[in-house]
């Protein structure tokens, strides 16, 4: 049951801080704004940055680009929810079913990495070469919540009959 235990709390431990980063981007918009408005408009890259042409300087492109942001986080953390209930409710089920419970949560874990990787490593860090911005850089935070995130992944994953072979 420990076992059970921690992969459903791990699952939900997600779910809270998603709808955290979703609650503080829609109630503080204009200040979380900013930072993609940044990072978009490249404003803080090198002065000599040869690769300045790939800025959005449009505000409707931008916002747009912070809604889908909003929203990608808002689905993972709906899935990780209705993960961690899943799992909660098959938590002395049979291991088949207790496994196969923890579909959505994966949905919602992968959802989220992939979010940490394309979004802010990948788009932001390297697209947007936001890497070069002393102030508007969150490759170090993208990078740290897409390892934390993979690891709780493998271990949902895990079955505990699996973990005694």
């Amino acid at each position: 049951m420990a076992f059970r235990f921690s992969q459903t709390a791990l699952v939900a431990s997600v779910a809270i801080f998603l709808t955290l980063i979703v609650v503080n981007n829609v109630t503080d918009y204009g200040s979380n704004f900013r930072y993609v408005e940044h990072v978009l408009s490249m404003d803080t890259t090198f002065s000599d940055n040869q690769l300045k042409w790939r800025a959005i300087t449009n505000p409707f492109m931008q916002h747009l680009f912070y809604g889908i942001l909003i929203f990608w986080e808002a689905s993972a953390a709906v899935l990780c929810w209705i993960g961690a209930f899943r799992l909660s409710q098959n938590f002395k089920a049979d291991r088949v079913s207790f496994h196969q419970a923890k579909s959505i949560a994966v949905y919602g874990l992968v959802l989220s990495m992939l979010q940490w990787l394309i979004a802010f490593l990948v788009v932001g860090g390297e697209w947007f070469l936001m890497w070069q911005s002393a102030t508007w850089n969150a490759q170090n935070a993208a990078l740290r919540m897409f390892v934390v995130t993979g690891l709780i992944l493998l271990f949902v994953s895990q079955s505990w009959e699996d973990l005694k072979k």
